[in-house]
């Protein structure tokens, strides 16, 4: 009696596992993008989802966004990548102090301090945030 439940119930795990594999292989998997979440995260609300400016908060600012879609233009037809890091990070002018409400502390070696019980290297962290941003920024530049 059992033998002839076994057999129904096996075809049926077996049938069901051959599907979701098939899904599996014909769906494209989705890569994590970091520099879209960092930039969707910290920046689209004042500089836009398509980086031209014009984000949600763009009235509650004292001086209107850059364009950061033509950073690449404006630099001779390079992406002037050291300057935007160092505005991100903290290095360069362009975001004023690190006491900026919207995200002044999120790309300092302090924010990562927050995960303190974990070993890791907070700077390797921070700094790998800010790459993934600058190289996304990058993305972004009209052609």
């Amino acid at each position: 009696m059992t033998i002839g439940f076994v057999k129904p119930t096996l075809v049926l795990a077996l049938a069901g596992f051959g599907c979701s594999l098939a899904m599996a292989q014909a769906a494209p998997t989705a890569r994590m993008d970091l520099g879209k979440r960092e930039y969707d995260a910290n920046c689209a609300v004042c500089h836009g989802k398509d980086g031209k400016g014009g984000g949600p908060f763009v009235e509650l600012l004292k001086r209107s966004p850059p364009d950061l879609t033509t950073m690449a233009k404006r630099n001779n037809g390079v992406f002037p990548m050291q300057r935007a890091y160092e505005s991100i990070e903290g290095g360069g002018v362009g975001h004023g102090t690190r006491d900026m409400p919207i995200w002044g502390r999120d790309y300092s070696v302090q924010a990562a301090e927050y995960y303190i019980d974990v070993p890791y290297n907070a700077e390797a962290y921070v700094r790998t945030k800010v790459f993934a941003l600058v190289e996304y920024l990058s993305r972004l530049q009209a052609k």
